[in-house]
């Protein structure tokens, strides 16, 4: 195992009460040998200095196993990836087929799914966890080699494997805590509501942190909006909060509901759902789009999330720098599509300054 090997890799882990992954397995497949790793008791530090100097490490579906991996290693740099689902998205499969459905579409290969509820942390394994286990990952160098074969010949391939490394990159950077308040609220809610969730935003983040539980635990999304919209005083009233809650934090709740910085520090109204002010403008848009996925063969849902698109319209709203739009638009896709469709919308004066308005 050196910086030539190329790994298969899969986890098998608990998720359930926790805020971080508990590692049951690890399946490995190198030079078509398949090994697992029992994650509950090994000390896997010198494992995880081989991920990261690996020439590659082959993934299906990596998210979570990024994730886990992050965690347990101490080190968010991990750039050396192919999944072979972002793979075959470029191939028209879609954006989240199953690595059964991938082993059957491009290898016709079979395979059971039916420990994906095992407990993992349990011991003894039985038979069954175990061949379920080196499934997940015995046919997988034969699937990223067929997936990067017919990348290479549509030439897509570089473009793949760049936004695997956008992926990786993703999966490590954490909202900074001021600013977690933006995935719960919306352009409804006022300044004083968006300086209330930002308090309860920051308050639950170290709490998750400190107790190792999930977010919802604490408090969920609704939750949250529910304390805010209703300006709720009595919380037993609140929708969906947990009793634990309310008897050990409930005055800490509330005094983050009232007590509240000066007005100038709330944060800004957030801008509304992009609309098009025109269909003239909303023509122009897809017709970017779709000159580049005939240029390209990239499927349109690969090429372009709505997210992405957002950013875009936030960017031209905002004036902010280029550097601070999402990676997925600096690079491959950069010249091909995004700076077309900062054109574009600079191009219409009137949703600019509709939008510039809205954002205040």
């Amino acid at each position: 195992m050196d910086q030539n090997s190329i790994y298969g890799l899969d986890t098998e882990f608990i998720k359930v009460d926790t805020l971080w992954p508990k590692l049951g397995v690890f399946q490995i497949n190198v030079a078509n040998q398949v090994y697992l790793l029992d994650g509950t008791t090994l000390d896997l530090t010198l494992f995880w200095k081989k991920i990261f100097t690996a020439q590659l490490n082959v993934f299906h579906a990596c998210g979570e196993d990024i994730d886990l991996i992050y965690h347990y290693a101490k080190d968010k740099s991990l750039s050396n990836v192919f999944d072979t689902q972002i793979g075959m998205s470029f191939l028209g499969h879609g954006l989240q087929v199953s690595y059964q459905n991938a082993l059957k579409q491009m290898l016709n290969v079979d395979i059971d799914k039916d420990q994906t509820r095992s407990d993992w942390l349990a011991r003894p394994l039985s038979p069954e966890q175990l061949n379920y286990a080196a499934n997940d990952v015995l046919y997988i160098m034969a699937l990223a080699q067929k997936v990067r074969s017919e990348l290479q010949e549509k030439y897509l391939l570089d473009f793949a494997q760049e936004d695997c490394r956008n992926l990786t990159y993703e999966i490590g950077q954490e909202t900074p805590l001021a600013l977690l308040y933006q995935d719960i609220g919306n352009y409804r809610h006022s300044r004083r509501e968006l300086m209330q969730l930002q308090q309860l935003a920051v308050w639950r983040e170290q709490m998750v942190k400190a107790l190792n539980q999930p977010r919802s635990f604490i408090l969920k999304n609704s939750t949250m909006i529910d304390l805010v919209e209703k300006n709720h005083f009595q919380l037993c009233n609140v929708k969906d909060i947990r009793q634990n809650i309310l008897r050990e934090h409930g005055k800490t709740i509330l005094d983050l509901l009232k007590f509240l910085p000066a007005q100038e520090e709330w944060p800004l109204r957030m801008a509304r759902p992009i609309r098009h002010s025109s269909k003239e403008i909303g023509n122009k848009v897809d017709a970017v789009i779709q000159k580049v996925v005939n240029e390209t063969a990239v499927p349109k849902e690969v090429l372009l999330r709505k997210k992405w698109l957002n950013a875009v319209y936030q960017h031209v709203v905002s004036g902010h720098d280029e550097q601070d739009l999402p990676n997925y638009l600096l690079g491959w896709r950069y010249e091909l599509l995004t700076r077309p469709l900062i054109q574009v919308l600079h191009d219409d004066q009137q949703y600019l300054s509709t939008q510039m308005q809205v954002a205040q």
